[in-house]
């Protein structure tokens, strides 16, 4: 098969580097796709958001599947458009990925089929979201109700705080019409973890669970980011945990966009707290997790093609996958700066010692090369990932490759796993 992967960050140098593997893949392409990305697929320079450049891109390359990787494309219909050229796609429809482009959308649904998750009320009035706030008190959560990078959730410990994060979201513009309408919901108490399955719109296949770190620095302070590290398993979401999941949460949403005419199909991606009364539902995701992508790829034994394509072809009933039972651990390296404004261009070495540690792969999610030089080409820069019989071995060997670059400009968090480590010494 000729496959194509939409996308160019560090999910999608983990899938590439997944799918390159597969015996099914005859040629691979990325678009736009990264300097690291190059080393495993043909990058071609098309947006990954331009859905009628991937199509014609697709047409061109007489592309046999195409594989989407972010969230904001498949929100906008790219699956759509790859099935209505008559091409096979992973990924859900615009319509089965509002589960992650509208947060109201979600909640509803949670709603009327009583799926457990925080209690919310939807606001599109300051005012009247300033009433519901000073009503429940802190601490509360509010939501941007679109897309925002994985940075439109504020934890507010005081409702002052609260009040501001929403006047920043539907009066501030923060974050265009993604803020134009919030969610206002319920603090959740417990662990946050993250649970993967695959859907061919009418059957489930689990995946595995990862734990990702939001926060930009140790100790879980700073701001929100798109996630600064990862790892798989995770202590909390063991088996009994993850089958409750499943069967009072997953299972019945993906039972319930099929009622609703609309059936998911490709990986739903569920953020669940871990709390006293057992899990809930704090968001849905419609792709790969970013950093969790690269920890799933690592464990992943058996091969993912066939996966993918039995989502698109309704042929999950009788399918498995085989996964390892040792850890994997990713660290992001990030440019100084991030999440907020950044250079670029700043140059990155050591990246051959680091990538000679045993059981480290290293993902890149923005870089560029420029002649014989790594250059950074973005917020989060470089996935540094590990395999290791434990989670404190896997820890070990990631921050041996991190100390190996040689990047003044770029930052990590030392604690990724710090809830597992105790636990697993």
């Amino acid at each position: 098969m000729r496959i194509l992967v939409v996308g160019g960050g560090g999910r999608e140098h983990a899938l590439c580097w997944a799918i390159s593997a597969s015996p099914l893949c005859t040629k691979l392409y990325c678009a736009p796709g990264n300097a690291g990305i190059a080393d495993v697929a043909e990058c071609v320079e098309v947006g990954a958001e331009d859905i009628p450049g991937q199509v014609a891109l697709a047409q061109r390359l007489k592309i046999d599947f195409v594989v989407i990787g972010p969230d904001a494309p498949l929100v906008a219909g790219m699956a759509d458009a790859f099935t209505a050229a008559g091409i096979k796609v992973f990924g859900p429809s615009k319509a089965a990925a509002q589960l992650e482009g509208s947060k109201s959308f979600t909640k509803e649904l949670c709603r009327i089929h009583d799926i457990p998750t925080a209690a919310y009320e939807r606001f599109t009035d300051l005012a009247a979201a300033e009433a519901y706030i000073r009503k429940r008190g802190a601490p509360i959560v509010v939501k941007a109700d679109g897309l925002a990078a994985g940075k439109g959730v504020i934890v507010a410990e005081t409702v002052e705080q609260a009040i501001a994060a929403a006047r920043d979201m539907l009066e501030g513009n923060r974050f265009g019409v993604s803020g134009s309408s919030i969610v206002v919901e319920e603090f959740m108490d417990g662990e946050e973890v993250s649970l993967f399955a695959l859907s061919d719109g009418e059957h489930v296949l689990p995946l595995a669970g990862a734990q990702d770190h939001k926060r930009a620095f140790d100790n879980d302070k700073g701001p929100n980011t798109g996630g600064m590290g990862a790892y798989s398993p995770v202590p909390i979401l063991d088996q009994a945990t993850f089958d409750r999941a499943m069967k009072e949460i997953v299972l019945p949403t993906v039972e319930a966009m099929k009622q609703a005419g609309m059936p998911f199909k490709g990986v739903l991606f569920a953020g669940l707290m871990i709390g006293k009364s057992g899990p809930r539902l704090v968001e849905y995701n419609c792709r790969f997790g970013d950093p969790e992508c690269q920890v799933l790829m690592m464990r992943l034994k058996s091969d993912i093609v066939p996966a993918l394509i039995a989502c698109a072809d309704g042929g999950l009933k009788h399918f498995d996958l085989r996964w390892s039972d040792e850890t994997a651990l990713t660290v992001i390296m990030a440019t100084k700066g991030y999440p907020d404004s950044y250079p670029k261009g700043s140059e990155i070495r050591g990246l051959d010692a680091a990538a000679k540690v045993p059981g480290v792969q290293i993902f890149h999610a923005g870089t560029r090369r420029d002649g014989d030089r790594m250059l950074a080409n973005g917020g989060r820069v470089l996935n540094v990932t590990a395999m290791a019989r434990t989670v404190q071995e896997a820890r070990e060997r990631a921050y041996r490759a991190v100390d190996l670059i040689d990047w003044p400009e770029g930052f990590c968090r030392r604690d990724i796993a710090w809830r597992a480590i105790g636990s697993q010494r």
